[in-house]
């Protein structure tokens, strides 16, 4: 194996409150805690396994701010040799197609690439579609949604699991896979992993050093736009139900009268 490449992102914490900017309505990314997202952490775990097994050299790419660089080092402590952060203010409110093709463009610029990897979904967008749409305009095969992956003799092989069955998954490489949180468990970095992120190559690059024109991404030129937004309601106390005996019938009964049962 030449080359992993695995897509990765910062996050909101889910356990943090998320909510929209005033202005566009985009994601306000710093009004809660920022982590690597937990799918791309599994990502990272399956390049990082298939180069203990076969060799090679794992790189991690990003898009994101200055505040992505933690997320990164985090994916280096695990392992990862190296990586690449594409960090420019015109990507600012960037939907999944311009994100996907800034990525795509980044990903040309990486020699020797054989494999990406990238989790299935983002927690902070639910589109589930970038490694698809890069797959696309990369005109690279590829194998989405695995629970399980296998690379040898040059092809990637893998599992996908639906609701009607489980389905076997065979391309050529190089090629694009997306992991579900099936796919294994990553490790915790180590104090020697941690020490050592600090001192790995982190290549920062803008829109321009990568052949693509800045005024074409962003809030403006975005698929879909969000024009307002409305706060979720305060959480109202619950019903409480003291048990004399009759307790479970009048749980039964709210939870018919709320049309849960």
């Amino acid at each position: 194996m030449t080359n992993i490449v695995v897509l990765i992102k910062q996050v909101p914490d889910t356990w943090s409150e998320r909510k929209l900017t005033d202005g566009d309505f985009t994601l306000d990314r710093e009004a809660a805690d920022a982590v690597l997202d937990e799918i791309n952490e599994r990502a990272v775990e399956e390049a990082l396994l298939i180069k203990e097994a076969q060799g090679g050299e794992v790189t991690v790419l990003s898009a994101g701010p200055d505040r992505a660089t933690d997320a990164i080092r985090k994916a280096l402590s695990m392992g990862a040799d190296k990586a690449i952060h594409l960090n420019d203010p015109a990507l600012h409110g960037s939907d999944a197609i311009q994100t996907s093709y800034a990525l795509a463009a980044a990903l040309g610029q990486i020699e020797g690439v054989e494999l990406v990897i990238a989790g299935n979904e983002a927690t902070d967008g639910r589109a589930g579609a970038v490694p698809a749409i890069i797959a696309e305009y990369l005109g690279l095969p590829q194998l989405t949604h695995l629970r399980k992956l296998t690379v040898a003799d040059g092809k990637a092989t893998g599992e996908r699991e639906t609701d009607e069955g489980v389905f076997e998954l065979e391309a050529p490489l190089p090629a694009i896979v997306s992991v579900t949180e099936k796919i294994n468990e990553p490790r915790f970095p180590s104090f020697k992993g941690i020490m050592a992120a600090k001192k790995k190559e982190v290549q920062v690059l803008t829109l321009a050093e990568i052949g693509l024109d800045p005024s074409i991404f962003g809030v403006e030129n975005a698929a879909s736009t969000v024009t307002s937004s409305t706060p979720k309601p305060p959480r109202t106390a619950g019903e409480r139900v003291a048990d004399e005996g009759e307790g479970g019938k009048q749980i039964a009964s709210y939870l018919v009268g709320q049309k849960i049962i």
